[in-house]
């Protein structure tokens, strides 16, 4: 009796926390890029996701994000900007420096290679 009582309370227990990685609410780091010689640069890490996940550029400003992929994932080894055309690979602990068109303010998402990690770029 008490087995079942245990495995009940596991299972109901691992059932909560997929609940919560895949549907609940987490934090999200946002870092607002600052144009240096009229360029915006942002460095991303690439680590069991990415950080920050949200960045706002201002429009108009060339824009270069750097992506430094520090997990061994295959799930990471790319990074997508579907608005942008961009398939980019992403080697293992090299930079890799992406362009980005700011032309158009807007909100556009970025994601792994299996869009199973996301980001956000806001262009304001």
């Amino acid at each position: 009796m008490m087995i079942k009582v245990l495995v009940l309370l596991i299972g109901g227990l691992a059932i909560g926390f997929i609940l919560w990685w895949f549907f609940g609410k987490h934090a999200t780091t946002t870092v607002t890029a600052s144009a240096v010689d009229d360029l915006q640069q942002v460095d991303v890490e690439v680590k069991g996701g990415y950080s920050p996940e949200q960045i706002v550029l201002k429009k108009g400003v060339p824009t270069v994000l750097n992506f430094t992929r520090k997990d061994a994932s295959g799930c990471l080894d790319h990074v997508v900007f579907s608005d942008f055309g961009i398939n980019q690979e992403l080697p293992q602990n090299q930079v890799e420096a992406i362009t980005i068109d700011t032309s158009k303010s807007g909100e556009y998402q970025w994601a792994c290679g299996m869009d199973m990690f996301h980001g956000k770029l806001i262009i304001k």
